[in-house]
């Protein structure tokens, strides 16, 4: 079990952060990812990665969780296409694909993602699944983002953020200043 620990530091007087008005900033490993969520959500880690709700458990309506992993250092993973990734990650799973894998690529960072519908075991309903791989360098990220159909006007919006503001490996040396590369 991966073991992960909350740290609140207290930001320098001319700390150089910057997040979108009503998001928070999350900072995994010192830069290995890093990306905006909405400030009023409740974060919690879990065995294998950090959970985002929209309200505290039991009460939520979507789960945003995120994990990574470091891959060796000196191969170049384009070779290994992110859309190839995206179609085995669900290959023998209870979801159904809604829709083409979406991909986006800047200049530091590639992106692959798709919908997914599934039966939601608690609630015994439909719900809406994204599951989106994204690579810089030598780190991959999973992001998935779980939410009910009626939902989905509001959960895109979040959606749009967390992947706009999305970095890897983009590491602060001193995380009580921030990134003072920009």
């Amino acid at each position: 079990m991966a073991k992960w620990k909350k740290e609140n530091l207290k930001l320098r007087q001319h700390h150089n952060w910057r997040g979108k008005p009503g998001y928070k900033i999350f900072v995994a490993d010192k830069g290995a990812v890093r990306f905006n969520y909405p400030q009023t959500w409740v974060v919690e880690p879990a065995s294998d990665c950090i959970k985002f709700f929209n309200v505290k458990p039991p009460h939520h309506k979507c789960i945003l969780a995120v994990s990574y992993i470091k891959l060796p250092a000196g191969i170049d993973w384009r070779g290994l296409p992110l859309r190839e990734l995206v179609k085995s990650a669900t290959d023998g799973k209870e979801r159904d694909p809604r829709g083409e894998i979406v991909e986006a690529h800047r200049p530091d960072l590639e992106i692959a993602w798709q919908d997914y519908s599934y039966l939601e075991p608690d609630e015994q309903r439909e719900a809406w699944s994204r599951i989106c791989l994204s690579r810089a360098e030598n780190i991959q990220c999973l992001l998935t983002f779980d939410y009910f159909p009626e939902d989905a006007p509001q959960r895109e919006a979040v959606w749009q953020e967390v992947l706009r503001s999305l970095e890897l490996g983009r590491y602060i040396s001193d995380p009580s200043m921030g990134d003072m590369s920009n």
